[in-house]
């Protein structure tokens, strides 16, 4: 293989991110978030890989519930991926990557593979790119490499890697892997650092496709054979890869640390100094954001006094916070988190919680996105529910009825085109429609600006699991969702 070829980024975008509830929820988690800066973790993982002739359009490997989400992000921000694999469930990277080694590979092809997680921050973009080349000699050459970020403290939230001797003269910065270690306690951590030639486990990789599936295939065979499995009998779904659920199913869910790096014989690792964050916990989003002179991080609607060393961040109403120290505050529209900052990595406890009361606070935000746009809830009471919906440019909801609710639309912003039984017309801005029980309907967007109306709920029933999909633009399920 050409050390020059260019290098297929896998850019794995299947987490949940509990830890930073309530911003990240099962169905929006943290990769869709801006948690940095203006764009999503995932939409600026794909520029970090985007306008550079190194690397080809992404694999894009994401959960089934998060595919037009994911697509209408990736799009946003100009990049077009070769594939966007979706899984029918959680594995782990493991069978992740496995899909994506599969798919680069299909046509005879062994290139190399960039595996990046969706969910975390480089800081230092020029530096990384210039550390994936001193990686490339060492994959070019057989080496499993992984990516150890240089330590800056003794943190216990990550695992580490030791470093062993150099790969080899053509690869002098990329060391073979001595030993791989788990979270370790503080005390150890500290020891690591003043030892030296210990980094922290990034979870980013570079290699040939052909080395992991062979890897594979020797220290996780059962992994390897569900994926070629789910491949063989995939379907195409619009512009997504849908993978054989009960196939993919067989394969043990497992990260590619546990499935290979930590077996292998060709494990090497390039230590780096990028700025990198896994944000992990809101007390990593605390040590990479902007502190004011008290040592705050404030987003949003905050009105800070006498506190110190802080997290406060609003997503809708104002906060005001008075005498705290080393505390997290995030509010949404829905839920509000209190916590002290060195208690962070306990959130997922509260999570727990939720998920064990069945709360759909742990699922959705009040914000629930759509192939076709979005709807927010306003208000709810018996028998009543409002709520807001933005129809993008060129978009439609699917032909539906409801048996348990009627519906009236108020037009705020653009143009409805609305099917209603036999008839169709238009909805224009201050104008509204009543959609009656039982009726045959569908909202469309046939303008080129946002539709956005106000939908007034009456009924018995007004779950979302009341909607009967008679055809559906985006390919879905019929039963439910609009």
């Amino acid at each position: 293989m050409n050390a020059t070829a260019p290098i297929v980024p896998v850019i794995l975008s299947g987490g949940s991110g509990t830890r930073l509830w309530p911003l990240s929820r099962t169905k929006f988690p943290k990769q869709l978030l801006p948690l940095v800066g203006e764009e999503s973790l995932l939409q600026q993982t794909a520029r970090g890989v985007a306008d550079s002739a190194r690397f080809t359009a992404p694999v894009v490997v994401c959960n089934e519930e998060h595919r037009f989400i994911v697509a209408e992000q990736l799009r946003a921000a100009g990049d077009i991926p070769k594939t966007i694999a979706l899984e029918p469930m959680a594995r782990n990277t493991a069978p992740a990557v496995a899909i994506a080694a599969l798919l680069s590979s299909a046509e005879g092809e062994d290139p190399l593979l960039l595996v990046l997680p969706s969910d975390h921050i480089v800081g230092d973009r020029a530096a990384f790119l210039a550390y994936i080349e001193s990686g490339v000699a060492a994959a070019t050459d057989g080496a499993m490499v992984t990516f150890g970020v240089v330590p800056h403290g003794p943190e216990t939230g990550y695992g580490y890697i030791k470093r062993g001797g150099a790969w080899s003269k053509a690869a002098s910065n990329a060391f073979r892997v001595a030993r791989f270690v788990e979270k370790p306690d503080r005390e150890t951590a500290a020891r690591y650092l003043d030892d030296g030639g210990w980094d922290w486990n990034s979870g980013m990789f570079l290699f040939r496709a052909s080395r992991f599936l062979d890897e594979l295939e020797n220290h996780a065979p059962r992994v390897l054979k569900a994926c070629r499995d789910a491949l063989d009998r995939k379907t195409a779904d619009l512009d997504f890869l849908r993978l054989d659920a009960p196939s993919f199913a067989a394969s043990p869910s497992i990260s590619i640390d546990y499935a290979v790096m930590e077996k292998t014989e060709k494990a090497a690792v390039v230590p780096v100094d990028i700025g990198w964050s896994d944000i992990g916990s809101w007390q990593a989003l605390w040590d990479i954001s902007p502190h004011d002179a008290d040592g705050n991080a404030a987003l949003g609607d905050v009105i800070l006094q006498d506190t110190a060393g802080s997290y406060i961040r609003s997503e809708k109403h104002l906060v005001a916070a008075v005498g705290l120290k080393d505390t997290v505050i995030v509010a949404t529209d829905d839920a509000i988190l209190v916590a002290a900052r060195d208690k962070a990595q306990d959130v997922r406890r509260v999570v727990d919680i939720l998920k064990e009361a069945k709360r759909n606070e742990v699922d959705e935000h009040t914000r629930v996105y759509r192939p076709w746009g979005y709807y927010q809830g306003i208000d709810a009471g018996p028998r009543f529910q409002v709520k807001e919906i933005c129809v993008n440019p060129g978009a439609k909801l699917s032909l539906q009825r409801h048996r348990h609710r009627a519906e009236h639309w108020i037009v705020v912003a653009g143009t409805a085109t609305v099917t209603c039984g036999e008839k169709i017309f238009e909805v224009f801005e201050n104008q509204s429609t009543y959609i009656p029980i039982g009726t045959v309907h569908r909202l469309e967007n046939r303008g080129k600006v946002p539709l956005l109306l106000i939908e007034v709920q009456s009924g018995s029933y007004l779950g979302e699991d009341d909607i009967e999909r008679l055809d559906d633009t985006y390919g879905r399920a019929p039963e439910t969702g609009a």
